[in-house]
């Protein structure tokens, strides 16, 4: 009898522990992983919003609650079959059918400017551009027009994106321009000697330049427009367990999956809970009439003191003028 009791007491001990952990984990998640949400209600009917990277992840999401909004929405996107499918998406959760798929490579300065042309030809306002389309860690290669993939897509197709849209969107103030940058900004670092790493290039070294480049081109442009209405944001939208293992290789994908499903689930947003902060910039209240700053979980945040050199952001600004011929 005395054992049984002692099983009993076992027993009862490991499921309370259980329990006390599986809150813990519960709790983690909610306050330190999925954070805080777009809590504005504010409608955009007779706007127009263009969201880069529109066909997957949180650019979707971020689509159809614009297109929810009363927005038109206009989905910018290089896959083309992916992008047909997200304006299904998109029409079929908002239940609107203003919503349009125009194809833009980021990686490609020809498809950036005739993207932009027809958008200026066909569109009289825009409203909000959403600058988040972006590849991450990919293996050395380059963009069509000779720049470093990540470097070239992540920041300077979206650098003369926003320029060409640049007067249509003034015309439109109040108006927002919202870059999605990464924690990752944190390890980045600028050499301007060898920008595009023809020596010693690193994948995750060239993710983290890119993602300080954000932040510090929307940091620059707050500045240029000052006194516009024209506000400006760079954020982090939170680690997004789409991304975890997107470039390991089959073989190693198929060892690392049982490890990685049950740490995205417990670290990783899910792309609706990863397009929170995204929103809140483009949309919110509490963001208006605030430029230039980085944003995270909702709020303003303190980026990598690099992006607050200003020097260093009007040399930045000055480069990409010249690789991209503005």
């Amino acid at each position: 009898m005395e054992f049984l009791n002692f099983g009993c007491c076992n027993l009862s001990t490991l499921l309370i522990c259980s329990g006390v952990a599986v809150l813990g984990l519960a709790a983690f998640r909610y306050f330190a992983v999925i954070g805080r949400s777009c809590t504005s209600k504010r409608r955009l009917d007779g706007k127009v919003a263009i969201v880069t990277g529109a066909n997957t992840g949180i650019g979707k999401e971020t689509a159809l609650d614009l297109a929810k909004r009363g927005a038109r929405v206009i989905l910018a996107c290089r896959d083309e079959k992916k992008g047909r499918e997200a304006v299904s998406y998109v029409k079929e959760g908002s239940g609107s059918e203003n919503v349009v798929l125009k194809k833009l490579d980021l990686a490609s300065l020809a498809s950036i400017r005739t993207f932009s042309s027809e958008i200026l030809d066909e569109e009289d306002r825009i409203d909000i551009l959403i600058n988040n389309a972006g590849v991450m860690l990919t293996p050395y290669c380059l963009t069509e027009d000779g720049f470093e993939m990540q470097f070239g897509t992540n920041h300077l197709g979206h650098f003369l994106l926003t320029n060409l849209l640049l007067d249509k969107i003034k015309e439109s103030a109040p108006s927002r321009i919202v870059t999605v940058s990464s924690v990752g900004h944190y390890f980045g670092s600028l050499d301007f000697n060898d920008m595009m790493w023809s020596k010693h290039y690193g994948s995750q070294k060239s993710y983290f330049r890119s993602k300080l480049a954000n932040v510090m081109f929307a940091r620059e442009l707050g500045k240029r427009l000052e006194g516009t209405g024209v506000t400006t944001y760079s954020l982090h939208p939170g680690s997004i367990n789409t991304e975890l293992g997107r470039h390991l290789v089959a073989g190693w994908k198929a060892i690392f999956k049982p490890i990685l499903y049950p740490i995205s689930w417990l670290l990783a947003k899910t792309p609706t809970q990863g397009a929170q902060t995204t929103l809140h910039c483009a949309v919110s209240e509490e963001a208006e009439g605030i430029t230039g700053k980085y944003w995270s979980n909702c709020s303003i945040a303190k980026p990598n003191k690099l992006a607050l050199i200003d020097e260093d952001c009007k040399k930045l600004w000055e480069y990409s003028e010249q690789q991209v011929n503005l």
